[in-house]
């Protein structure tokens, strides 16, 4: 199965980091398939159908976190590696552990190291190909959460790290500044030791890292790692206002997928799909989102999340749709997304 790639390959390859790894621009971000999304719709043997599908259209970015189950999530993908390690790039986080209730940062060195033991075990490898801090321990230096997972990469278990966004929801309020918090971070861990990619959210409805933290990348030769490309599943508009979500599901906490939010921001959905139908009748304002996500720079890559083979296959064809400049123009008019983001 490992040729499998070179055949079925259909996703344009995209470089990130210094090192120039290569990537399919559109990824698979695994989170759903064991994590935050519907509890009663995970079904495992569907995922690993997913993964396997996505690997073969070039959606070689499988992203995961050993948070998400936790640890269920890895051992998952694990399952897939270990026939088909050399199709995929893998990509883990470090930095959360998951309480009864909660959740807390930790990046003490010692830890950090051990977790990174463990994800190995589970993903049933012997490298991560970007190890990504999730998120920055309050009572750690960053310096030293950094040099750790920098001696990974010394030791061979990790080809190259990545940071998380921080703080980025909390600061919609203001509208400015949103995510000076992480530019410091990157600041601070670029002294140690290299940044190769940067994670945050980025679609047409929260499009604010391109007011400071893509440029940044840009500048830099950073990759841009887009999170939540089609808003929680919003932009595909395959939602109905007023559905309804399981209670373990986040969408059924989350303010703006009140039954009251999503029917004042259907006009954003309305305008993807009208650029759609000028594409073709069978593109889809989900691929319109991912393709003016890809639009905003050589260095992002799309990591839209699903557990369902039909989806991941249409996300990888949206790698192929390029927009126009009129269509760019009119997702630019679209209304702002109504309702808080915390």
């Amino acid at each position: 199965m490992a040729g499998q790639r070179e055949v079925h390959e259909q996703v344009e390859r995209r470089t990130i980091g210094a090192g120039g790894l290569a990537v399919g621009a559109v990824g698979l971000g695994c989170m759903p398939m064991s994590w935050a999304y519907s509890g009663s719709r995970q079904r495992g043997e569907e995922s690993v159908r997913t993964v396997h599908r996505a690997l073969d259209l070039g959606s070689d970015l499988l992203d995961t976190a050993d948070m998400y189950g936790p640890f269920t999530n890895e051992l998952l993908l694990g399952r897939v590696l270990k026939e088909r390690r050399r199709d995929a790039f893998v990509s883990t986080k470090v930095g959360l552990l998951v309480g009864e209730q909660h959740i807390v940062a930790n990046g003490r060195p010692g830890y950090v190291k051990r977790a990174c033991d463990a994800s190995l075990r589970r993903l049933q490898t012997d490298v991560i190909d970007l190890y990504q801090l999730h998120r920055a321990d309050p009572e750690v230096p960053v310096e030293e959460t950094w040099g750790a997972m920098a001696d990974l990469v010394r030791a061979g278990k990790v080809r190259a790290l990545g940071l998380c966004a921080v703080g980025a929801r909390g600061g919609r309020r203001s509208g400015s500044g949103l995510y000076d918090g992480t530019l410091r971070q990157l600041q601070r861990v670029q002294q140690v030791f290299p940044v190769s990619a940067v994670q945050a959210e980025l679609s047409v409805w929260s499009p604010e890292a391109l007011q400071a933290l893509l440029p940044w990348c840009a500048a830099r030769g950073v990759g841009f790692l887009a999170a939540m490309p089609l808003g929680n599943g919003f932009l595909s508009g395959t939602l109905t206002p007023g559905e309804g979500f399981e209670p373990d599901d986040v969408r059924a906490r989350h303010p703006r997928f009140t039954a009251e939010m999503m029917a004042a921001n259907q006009p954003i959905v309305a305008g993807l799909r009208r650029i759609a139908r000028r594409h073709g009748e069978d593109v889809t304002p989900a691929q319109v989102a991912l393709a003016w996500t890809l639009a905003q720079g050589r260095h992002v890559i799309a990591l839209p999340g699903t557990k369902q083979e039909r989806w991941a296959a249409q996300n990888a064809a949206a790698a192929g749709l390029r927009l126009t400049g009129k269509d760019l123009a009119e997702v630019s008019r679209l209304p702002a997304a109504q309702g808080s983001w915390d």
